[in-house]
């Protein structure tokens, strides 16, 4: 989409690497695609100094196994992370230890997520600090190689000083990656002491928030994720005025708990902020492939959920703004399909370092600075496998997207895999004409004026479960058109 800037005859440099990622943050909380609810100053100037990524999707929508993919380039059933009770086996190769092995200084702060003790703490890193599981937003607990101890202060402000005051430690020309993620602005919300009067005024409600799941499948209609009824007194805070009910006593909840999500995001856009103000002081800012992400898309309200899992749009699509001053120009748009096992080729072409043979994704770092880039994705494959979990009940799923259309099969057995519940259930297909119907309001799986659609899709989405190594469900029948 643009040409390398790079000056001819002057030794490539090797860019630093900074990738900012933090949990459950939806693109429609993020002001450069277009939020209707707040701005993020910070991020929305990585976009405009570099990229926007306007279909960047999760391959499994967990916190869990999206780190997993990212870090490796491989979806959940080759790296085995599969469900939030499955932890990682660190000594597979990732994107930072062949970085580390090329050279590179490799640093991580912040949310691991992939397991607890020795067993599972993170490899390949020169230096890691990290959360205890989900990490506290106030006072965390940090594990290192040196032990566990107690940092004061809140989250968000506690780890970009300590990812920050890794960079100042450096010394040397060697080129260096950091990972800063967040713990915000995951459940249950807390926000920092000097935003608590932020987002008071009414945060507009999405246009699907009084969606009532019509046509859906059972199993979705059947989610523990809905505003109404499954926001607790922790996520709430206080309690709702006794003189509200129904549909009034919803919208009360929404903004109560919308107010303190968008504060969590305000601390961190504050964060990026000082993130480019160090690298702009240490004179790295134009050398540096700075990207910001979260490990998924969430529901804010949109059809009367918060949460993940599931395949709608809101929950799979991951915000990806990135820049590089020195090879990229700022203000593009790329709408190719892309995903989160892509991110470890991609950032390793842009440091010329090949990628492991094991690695699924697709590096696009040619769509952004030119040259003979890999043939664009057909379509997406995503599999949700946490069937039933004790949280949000969401049903066991996989699905493709393509450009137009999305087929999900909900196949509803847990597998026996950790973190499951309950027996198998009846299989359920749903399909939306994202063209005609991008709020997927009207599930046409059944409709006979589709039926070529989704035989099509049937044969795509088994093809690239072949393609993947991954396997269909025993209750899935061979698509008609491979017969």
């Amino acid at each position: 989409m643009t040409t390398d800037r790079h000056t001819p005859g002057e030794p490539a440099r090797r860019p630093h690497i900074l990738l900012i990622l933090t949990d459950d943050h939806a693109a429609h909380a993020v002001g450069a695609y277009g939020s209707r609810i707040t701005t993020t100053p910070h991020i929305d100037g990585i976009a405009e100094r570099g990229v926007r990524l306007d279909r960047c999707f999760v391959t499994n929508s967990l916190c869990t196994p999206s780190r997993a993919s990212i870090l490796t380039g491989t979806y959940s059933h080759v790296n085995g992370v599969r469900t939030l009770s499955t932890p990682i086996d660190p000594s597979q190769p990732t994107f930072v230890s062949l970085l580390q092995e090329a050279g590179y200084r490799t640093g991580l702060v912040g949310k691991w997520h992939l397991g607890e003790g020795p067993a599972h703490q993170p490899q390949g890193f020169d230096h890691w600090e990290i959360l205890v599981d989900q990490g506290e937003y106030v006072d965390p607990t940090i594990v290192s190689p040196e032990g566990t101890r107690t940092e004061p202060g809140y989250a968000t402000d506690v780890l970009t000083d300590l990812a920050l005051g890794w960079l100042d430690s450096l010394d040397g020309d060697e080129p260096w990656c950091l990972l800063l993620r967040h713990k915000a602005p995951h459940r249950p919300w807390v926000p920092a002491p000097r935003h608590t009067d932020l987002f008071t005024d009414p945060v507009p409600l999405p246009e699907t928030f009084e969606d009532d799941h019509t046509g859906r499948s059972q199993a979705v209609r059947d989610v523990w994720m809905s505003v109404a009824e499954h926001l607790t007194a922790e996520d709430l805070k206080v309690d709702p005025p006794t003189d509200l009910a129904g549909a009034e006593l919803t919208r009360w909840k929404y903004q109560r708990w919308m107010e303190d999500y968008l504060r969590c995001v305000q601390a961190v856009d504050e964060s990026v902020g000082r993130v480019v103000d160090t690298l702009t002081a240490r004179g790295e800012l134009d050398d540096t492939v700075l990207a910001y992400s979260s490990d998924q898309g969430f529901f804010l309200g949109d059809h009367g959920w918060f949460d993940k899992r599931l395949m709608f749009e809101e929950s799979i699509r991951m915000p990806l703004v990135l820049s590089w001053p020195r090879g990229l120009p700022g203000g593009g748009v790329h709408d190719g399909i892309v995903s989160n096992v892509d991110l470890a080729p991609t950032i390793l072409e842009a440091c010329g370092v090949p990628a492991h043979p094991r690695m699924q994704g697709r590096s696009f770092w040619r769509d952004l600075v030119g040259g003979d880039a890999p043939p664009p994705a057909d379509g997406l494959y995503y599999r949700y496998w946490e069937h039933a979990d004790g949280n949000h009940h969401a049903p066991a799923h996989y699905g493709y997207r393509t450009e137009r259309h999305k087929l999900v099969y909900y196949y509803n057995d847990p597998l026996g895999l950790p973190g499951t519940t309950g027996g198998p259930g009846e299989p359920e297909w749903e399909l939306y004409d994202l063209r005609a119907d991008p709020a997927e309001l009207r599930n046409v799986a059944d409709d006979p004026g589709y039926a070529d659609v989704r035989e099509e899709l049937e044969a795509r989405m088994w093809r690239a479960q072949a393609e993947l190594g991954d396997e269909p469900h025993p209750s899935q029948p061979v698509p008609r058109l491979l017969r």
